[in-house]
């Protein structure tokens, strides 16, 4: 029957091989199972916290006093092709800078509470990406492949370590319903067997996981999903156990559990209060509110074992960002930049306190990034372009050196100048410190071997501990 159906088993295959445990140890290892790292990992988990849109590195985590005493005068190097062309004047960051912690790492005062927690932060402040496009960059700084069909860190991940969650699964998105451009193939598997894409919960939705609510009754469900798993063996037979037929059936084994475990999940009455008004659940500013659930429930998630978790910003009635980019300020950033950061500065600052007042914070590695920064001279009166040549990202959590800065850009922020990173390197160090080494994880696919860092990427070692 499924033979004839074609594709239309995967349908049919709803949580068939999840509704008895012993169903699937019997076939075998299940691809969500843990598996041991390459050596001893320094962190279980990472946090994504994803800044969609292309933050100002200048004004941030990377000040430069050379802008606002050449603010309004041409650019002294020659100016490459940017998104608009549309380039003014040298522009003076719009926001103050001061120093903070023991370290005396400066931030600005877009992030006034992430600026406490500075000691714990290793910023990298000479990132650079090849492509100079939202949908472009996005896939770029994701897959490492600035177009679709590539799987996304959180995929390679999960594909190279499985979940230590029983009944969630390994690769979790948080999003508001909000997608990046590009869309959710940010977030695919691409050619990895596809139990290892991405789950979507939008942790405010009416199903906070789309058709996890069970329509009928346990007993029914069972003896359904019982009668359709010696279908699937069958099938899998006549196809001689090919991966990718096992993977699309195998991709709903934990949908049955699913079913209790994402309500649960998304439940945050056994949460106290005090923790609740330290992430910002009670703004009055509804996105802030929205961002914050996100990150209480990241800690939640990797307090259940769930292996990569990815935060996604929200953008409405902001200035000039708009939904699928809302830090891509190419005007007013003083306005824009400043919304943001008041929607996520809180609860980022939260999340890292949580994690640490839980004793969470040493397994867990904790990342902000945008796809490129923007550059130092104006577009228009106050906006600025994107500038993939240099700019500012930061890690947190175990493994990591708090308090460091590692490479710079030049005098005005254009171009990095010292120790100059690529985001393969920064996946390169996030597989290091989850115990597998980047050159070592492959998927063999169409004739060759691929790898998250392509043929590239350097471990980071200076920002580590």
């Amino acid at each position: 029957m499924l033979a004839r159906a074609s594709t239309g088993f995967g349908l049919t295959a709803f949580a068939a091989l999840a509704a008895n445990k012993s169903l699937i140890s019997a076939e075998g290892q299940s691809p969500f199972a843990p598996r041991a790292a390459g050596y001893r990992p320094k962190v279980k988990s990472v946090i994504f916290a994803y800044m969609s849109g292309g933050v100002s590195h200048v004004d941030s985590f990377d000040p430069k006093p050379e802008l606002v005493r050449r603010h309004g005068q041409p650019m002294p190097v020659p100016v490459k092709r940017t998104m608009f062309n549309n380039n003014g004047n040298i522009m003076a960051s719009p926001f103050e800078f001061k120093r903070y912690g023991q370290s005396g790492i400066p931030v600005s005062d877009m992030f006034p509470c992430v600026a406490r927690c500075v000691d714990d932060l290793a910023v990298v402040r000479s990132m650079t990406s090849k492509v100079n496009e939202h949908a472009q960059g996005n896939y770029f700084f994701h897959c490492t492949q600035p177009f679709s069909g590539f799987p996304s860190a959180g995929s390679w991940v999960n594909y190279g370590l499985g979940s230590d969650a029983d009944d969630l699964p390994g690769f979790v998105v948080l999003s508001h319903g909000n997608v990046p451009h590009g869309g959710v193939g940010l977030w695919g598997s691409g050619f990895l067997p596809a139990v290892h894409q991405a789950s979507i919960i939008n942790p405010d939705g009416k199903e906070p996981l789309y058709n996890v609510t069970p329509r009928e009754s346990t007993h029914a469900q069972r003896r359904r999903l019982e009668l359709i798993h010696r279908l699937d063996s069958s099938f899998l037979e006549t196809v001689q156990e090919d991966p990718q037929v096992d993977a699309a059936i195998r991709n709903y084994e934990i949908a049955y559990r699913m079913q209790a475990a994402v309500p649960d999940l998304c439940d945050l009455r056994g949460e106290t209060e005090a923790t609740k008004k330290l992430y910002g659940l009670d703004s009055a500013d509804a996105e802030k509110a929205a961002y914050a659930k996100q990150c209480l429930l990241a800690r939640r998630l990797v307090e259940r074992g769930v292996r990569f978790v990815e935060l996604t910003c929200l953008s409405k009635n902001i200035g000039a960002g708009n939904a699928a980019n809302p830090w891509d300020q190419h005007g007013k950033i003083k306005e824009g930049h400043g919304a943001m950061a008041h929607q996520v500065d809180q609860p980022l600052a939260a999340l890292i306190t949580d994690l640490k007042a839980r004793g969470l914070f040493e397994e867990t590695l904790v990342v902000w990034a945008g796809e490129f920064g923007r550059t130092p001279f104006s577009q228009g009166s106050d906006g600025r372009d994107h500038n993939p040549y240099g700019f500012s990202i930061w890690l947190a959590g175990g493994g990591i050196k708090g308090g460091s800065i590692y490479g710079a850009t030049d005098d005005l922020g254009y171009y990095a100048v010292e120790n100059k990173c690529e985001v393969y390197d920064l996946w390169a160090t996030v597989l290091h410190l989850l115990g597998m080494d980047h050159e070592k994880l492959r998927y063999r696919f169409g004739g060759r071997d691929f790898r998250l860092t392509d043929v590239h990427g350097r471990v980071l070692h200076d920002i580590l501990s």
